[in-house]
This record gives C-alpha cells, sequence and structure tokens, in this order.
C-alpha cells in the first residue's frame, strides 16, 4: 500500500469538503444589495431545506437576528440543535414519509398571509425535492413513494426524477413562490444538479417550470412505470411558467468541489486534470474507466504526466440487478479497484459530498493496486459482487469504506485517481 498516496487522497477530501460547505457561501449572499434592498421593509421568513438546510438556515440566523421565523427542513441526523426563532424538522431521503409531509405543511403556515412587504429567505440544498413535499389534489404519499422507489431502482437520472415529482407536487414546479405570493422569494441554492438547473434542483420550488406534462409522461413510458389512471390525470396538468416575485443566487456547485480538488492537488505537487463536471453514466462503467485512465497515465504518460490527478465530478447511476448493500460511489470505486489491481503508485476515490452514498454510512470509496487482493483473499469476487449491488460490503471487507457522517453541504460527487511518481 502506497500510504503517502492514501493519506494525501484524504487530506484532499478532507479539505475540498470544508471548501464547498454553505455557511460562507450563505452569509456572502446576504451581504448583496439585492437582499439588503428587497429586506428594508417587512418581515423576513426563513424557509431553508435540503441536507445543508440547518447549516444554511443557521448561517443566515447569525446575519440577521432575531428578526426572523421560519421553517428547516432536513434529511435525519443532519440537524445540529436548535435555531432560534426557527422549527426543525427531520425527514426521509431519498424516499420521503410521513415527516416530509408534516415539515411541509408547517413551514408553509409560515408564509401564509404575507405581503408584498416580507420577504420569503428560501435556502434550497440537495435532497430537497424528497424533503419538501406536499403531493397534488388527487395523490396520496403512497403515490409519491411508489413512484420515487420505481425510478431510484430503474436508474432515471435526477433531472427525469424532479419532472415526474414536479407534476405530483402541490409546492415543486414552481407551486411554492405562488403559495409565497404577493411576498418577495430571495432564493439561495447550493446546487446538487448537473448545469445549475433552477426548475431541477430541488424539483424547482420557486421557479418557473420548463418541464411539461408531455415530458413527465414520456418518462413514465420510458421506464414502463406502474402508475394508477387517476395519476396520469394528475400528470397531465401543467405547471407555473412565469413568476415575477422570485430572485435567485446560486452560491455553490459541484464545479466548485472539482476547483477545490484540483487546488489541493497542485499544493501536494499533482498536476490535476478535470475530465468534466457532468459525469452521468453507469457507476461501474465511470470506475472502469477511471482505472483504465490511470494505468495508460503509468504505461505512456498520456494524457498526462506523473504525478497527478485525474478528476471527475457530477452523478453517475446505477442499476439494481441484486439485492446487496452499496452505492453509486462505492461501485464506482470498487470497479476502479478490479482496474488498478496489481499497480502500487494509484489510489482512486469516489464520493458524495454530502457523506452519505446511497442507503449506507459511507460517503463512498477509496482503493488502491491492494484493494482486489485483499477482496481475493476474502473469496469476494469484484463482478459477482457488482452483479448483487453489494459494493458497501466488500468495500468493508477491504477496509476501502469512505465514512465522512453527514457534511452539512451537498454538491454532487467527485471522484479522483491520484497518480504518483
Amino acid at each position: 500500500m502506497n500510504s503517502k498516496l492514501l493519506n494525501d487522497a484524504r487530506e484532499i477530501i478532507d479539505n475540498a469538503i470544508k471548501d464547498v460547505l454553505p455557511e460562507g457561501a450563505v452569509k456572502e449572499a446576504l451581504n448583496r444589495d439585492d437582499f439588503k434592498k428587497m429586506t428594508a421593509t417587512g418581515k423576513i421568513i426563513i424557509a431553508s431545506i435540503g441536507k445543508a438546510a440547518w447549516r444554511m438556515a443557521k448561517a443566515a440566523s447569525e446575519i440577521l437576528g432575531d428578526n426572523i421565523s421560519g421553517a428547516v427542513i432536513t434529511k435525519y441526523e443532519h440537524s445540529m440543535g436548535e435555531i432560534k426563532g426557527l422549527e426543525i424538522f427531520e425527514a426521509g431521503h431519498p424516499v420521503l414519509d410521513t415527516n416530509t409531509i408534516n415539515g411541509t405543511k408547517a413551514l408553509l403556515k409560515h408564509v401564509e398571509n404575507l405581503t408584498a412587504d416580507d420577504t420569503v429567505l428560501f435556502l434550497v440544498s440537495g435532497g430537497g425535492s424528497a424533503l419538501f413535499e406536499l403531493p397534488a389534489e388527487g395523490v396520496t404519499l403512497t403515490d409519491m413513494m411508489s413512484i420515487t422507489n420505481q425510478l431510484l431502482a430503474c436508474g432515471a437520472d435526477i433531472v427525469e426524477i424532479n419532472t415526474i415529482r414536479k407534476h405530483l407536487s402541490g409546492v415543486k414546479g414552481g407551486h411554492f413562490a405562488k403559495l409565497c405570493s404577493p411576498a418577495k422569494v430571495y432564493m439561495v441554492v447550493l446546487s446538487d444538479v448537473l448545469g445549475d438547473r433552477l426548475d431541477s434542483i430541488a424539483s424547482g420550488p420557486a421557479w418557473p417550470d420548463n418541464s411539461t406534462s408531455e415530458e413527465a409522461l414520456k418518462i413514465v413510458e420510458k421506464y414502463s412505470l406502474d402508475v394508477k389512471p387517476e395519476l396520469l390525470k394528475v400528470l397531465e396538468r401543467e405547471t407555473p411558467k412565469n413568476l415575477d416575485n422570485v430572485t435567485a443566487v446560486i452560491t455553490g456547485s459541484v464545479t466548485a468541489l472539482c476547483e477545490a480538488v484540483m487546488r489541493l492537488a497542485r499544493e501536494k505537487n499533482y498536476t490535476p486534470l478535470l475530465l468534466t463536471t457532468e459525469l452521468t453514466c453507469e457507476a461501474r462503467e465511470a470506475g472502469a474507466l477511471m482505472g483504465s485512465i490511470a494505468k495508460e497515465v503509468i504505461k505512456s504518460g498520456n494524457p498526462i504526466k506523473k504525478p497527478c490527478a485525474i478528476i471527475a465530478g457530477g452523478e453517475t447511476v446505477v442499476h439494481l440487478t441484486g439485492k446487496g448493500l452499496g452505492g453509486r460511489n462505492q461501485e464506482f470505486a470498487l470497479s476502479a479497484a478490479h482496474n488498478i489491481s496489481g499497480l502500487n503508485n494509484v489510489v482512486i476515490a469516489s464520493l458524495g459530498s454530502d457523506g452519505t452514498d446511497g442507503p449506507t454510512d459511507a460517503a463512498g470509496g477509496i482503493v488502491d493496486g491492494e484493494t482486489e487482493a485483499k477482496l481475493n483473499n476474502a473469496a469476494i469476487n469484484i463482478p459477482e459482487i457488482l452483479k448483487n449491488n453489494d459494493a458497501y460490503n466488500a468495500l468493508k471487507a477491504a477496509n476501502a469504506l469512505l465514512v465522512t457522517g453527514p457534511t452539512g453541504t451537498n454538491v454532487n460527487d467527485v471522484a479522483f485517481a491520484l497518480i504518483g511518481e
């Protein structure tokens, strides 16, 4: 094992996550002149949703002081305590639950009967689609959970998932901004959607919706979703296409995360090469590709000379074919381990910036040229494990899980290979 490469990789991960924590970005947004002018009169209501909701709301409360009220809805175990003036709710993710509905109803109470002088400070981060929800008329919580589970299992991408959610929701796809009217909405966004599409981040509760009912119905057909006939009628309803009470500021994204990894790698004397910030393919294929690129660097010095860092950001997908435990970053790492087996100067890591990968307590995986040998000695075969989607248990057996705990941010995933001399 190359301990220097492994230690460097772990330090890069820790410091890159610190670079994209939301506190600084929120404080910068609230010091903008447009926010100060907007909130010169009237009440300020905080509505904070997503995996980073608590941190974003806490940062806002430290700037705004006691002149606030509102609610925070975040994922289980992502709250860090009370925030004066705000109700705190924890709920299910990636599949919504009854606490999602309860938290959303409580938040909506805070935006009732507002005036044109009032401002809703809408703090949005990844995970908001599952955590902020009130089904549209004619839709039940069971309906929403069933469709979400089907979309996740079939490998639908985040834009497709959110298109369906928006058309079954009473708060997404611009509906929340309508409910806040005539109050102004100042939206501060930590983006977890590739391309930073405001109508897709958290399913666009306060942004005009670019998706159509026709697109939603095509997604149902594409994945052969089991949808009741009455829900098809709901999907035919259009979402708001024009909103005049919203100002939006994007404060962080996977691009910023990749830039942090590049900077930190350079500081450790690895020449960085960014492949993409829009990685969207099958996780195990992306991992195999990263491993192949590392082998090519060692073999020929292409596409970059060592020592170097090869970096990719985005959000891969997993098609479930087995009943094991894992997530997309763990499958990426395990697949990469298969391709770099036997090499002593490569470490590959893949992680979710929020600290959770799939339904596990790990953020992802970190592997080297010895990982596959360790698994073989334990009678664990990587291709078979990947067929069963059981990357978590394989990486655990190799002591190759990345466990960070909830980070308080969520700006997609990053993967990188460190290649030494």
